[in-house]
Parts: structure tokens; C-alpha cells; sequence
């Protein structure tokens, strides 16, 4: 596993927020799917996955924001970005993935 990549949940009024902090790769990918898997979504609320602190992103964890996605569809909940890295925005907009997930600035635009 890649040091220093961690993950954080918390509860908000209208859903939950799950950061990333590190490198987000085929070496911690595992450990974004456990995070992700352990969460609880129910109809209508809001998934907000804060990239701020993401360094880098490689294919596989772009398959986990995929993951993380089809968890909110599959509870009828919505998810949003937060704070995605320029070379991630630019790697989800060139294999057609970037209208998968709206994107904000701030935590609070996310959820607002």
C-alpha cells in the first residue's frame, strides 16, 4: 500500500462526505472500496467524496469513484465531487466520465 493515503467519513445533515487524502491507486484502491462499502446511503440524500487533498489518481481509483457512484444510484441517492485534482478533471472529461460527476468547489457548494 502506498504511504499516506487515507480515508475519513463523516455525517452531515444531507448526507455523508468521504475524503481521500494521498495517492489514490492500484495499491490503495482496495482500501477506498472498503470505505466505500461501509457506507450507509439512504434515498435522497447526498454522497459528497472530497478530493482536496488527492495527490494523484490512477485508473483503478477512478474505478472507485465509479464504485462510490453506483452506491448512491443503487440507494437512490446522488454523489458529487468535491475539490477533484486538475489531472483527474482532465482524465474523467477525456474517457467521457466527467458528466458522471457533477463537481464543486467546496464542500459546503456540494451540499448547499
Amino acid at each position: 500500500m502506498t504511504a499516506g493515503f487515507t480515508t475519513a467519513t463523516r455525517t452531515e445533515a444531507d448526507g455523508t462526505v468521504l475524503a481521500f487524502t494521498g495517492e489514490l491507486d492500484a495499491a490503495t484502491a482496495p482500501t477506498a472500496l472498503t470505505a466505500i462499502q461501509a457506507l450507509t446511503l439512504r434515498r435522497g440524500e447526498q454522497l459528497v467524496v472530497d478530493l482536496s487533498a488527492l495527490t494523484f489518481c490512477d485508473s483503478s481509483g477512478i474505478s472507485a469513484l465509479l464504485a462510490a457512484r453506483n452506491l448512491a444510484l443503487a440507494a437512490d441517492a446522488v454523489i458529487a465531487l468535491v475539490g477533484v485534482p486538475r489531472q483527474l478533471q482532465r482524465s474523467l472529461k477525456l474517457i467521457g466520465l466527467a458528466a458522471f460527476f457533477p463537481a464543486y468547489a467546496t464542500i459546503e457548494d456540494a451540499l448547499s
